[in-house]
């Protein structure tokens, strides 16, 4: 049997969970204080959506990494692609990225709140530079993982710099930079929420926190739940992005 033989799994798997989740908080042996039900999950889900609470909340963060993600991802292309066709340019930012890409971006937060305030400015700025490293080193890497034939064959046929990274470097990198971009926007989910918690007033992340200040633990799920289904619709939306950027891709 292929794999498309076991679909039924990917159901019935996540659902037994619900089933069991529902069974152990309606008959008390999980406390459904800490635990509610899924049902109840879902009608405060339901009920926030209809008063528009949600969807604002939704709106702002979406919002956020939005701006964030392009402004991280756009110049983290071009700098990879810098580094991966020019040996002194990765020589010279190599050492810098290789330090700073390690430092939870989370924990940089309060310096940039201290630079930039509290506002939108350092909330989108923290998105941007946990989407930055990833696309850049994925960026690079793809570069660096081309056969030399290309680019050798590229200027045989009297490709300049230009040329190079338009018809070369950048389609042939395509599938790494799509790779940074997903896990990115899955970074930019989790710094996002991370940062609405301090010092926000609206947001996903926000919503969590002022649930769990007056121990709203259904309304902590919705929060929770909803950041999950944003982190799988960005995927299906990159999916769907990276098939119409690389038709040849099986």
């Amino acid at each position: 049997m292929n794999g498309r033989s076991y679909w039924w799994l990917a159901v019935l798997s996540p659902l037994g969970l619900l089933l069991l989740w529902e069974a152990l908080s309606q008959t008390g042996v999980a406390d459904p204080r800490f635990f509610p039900p899924p049902s109840v999950i879902v009608r405060t889900l339901w009920k926030m959506a209809q008063t528009g609470e949600l969807l604002f909340h939704i709106a702002v963060s979406v919002r956020r990494i939005l701006f964030g993600f392009l402004l991280g991802a756009l110049p983290a292309v071009a700098l990879g692609l810098a580094m991966g066709l020019a040996r002194p340019v990765r020589a010279l930012l190599m050492p810098i990225v290789a330090s700073i890409y390690p430092i939870p971006k989370i924990a940089i937060y309060p310096l940039i709140i201290f630079y930039l305030g509290i506002g939108e400015a350092s909330k989108v700025s923290i998105v941007a530079l946990s989407i930055f490293f990833l696309v850049l080193l994925n960026t690079m890497a793809g570069v660096l993982g081309l056969d030399r034939a290309y680019f050798n064959i590229a200027r045989a046929y009297g490709a300049g710099s230009r040329g190079i990274v338009t018809t070369v470097a950048l389609p042939g990198a395509l599938p790494q930079i799509f790779t940074g971009l997903k896990l990115g926007m899955g970074f930019a989910l989790i710094v996002i929420v991370g940062a609405e918690l301090l010092g926000s007033e609206a947001g996903i992340g926000f919503l969590i926190w002022r649930s769990y200040q007056i121990f709203a633990v259904d309304v902590m799920f919705v929060g929770l739940l909803v950041t999950a289904i944003l982190g799988w619709l960005a995927t299906i939306a990159l999916d769907w992005v990276e098939r119409l950027a690389i038709p040849w891709r099986p």
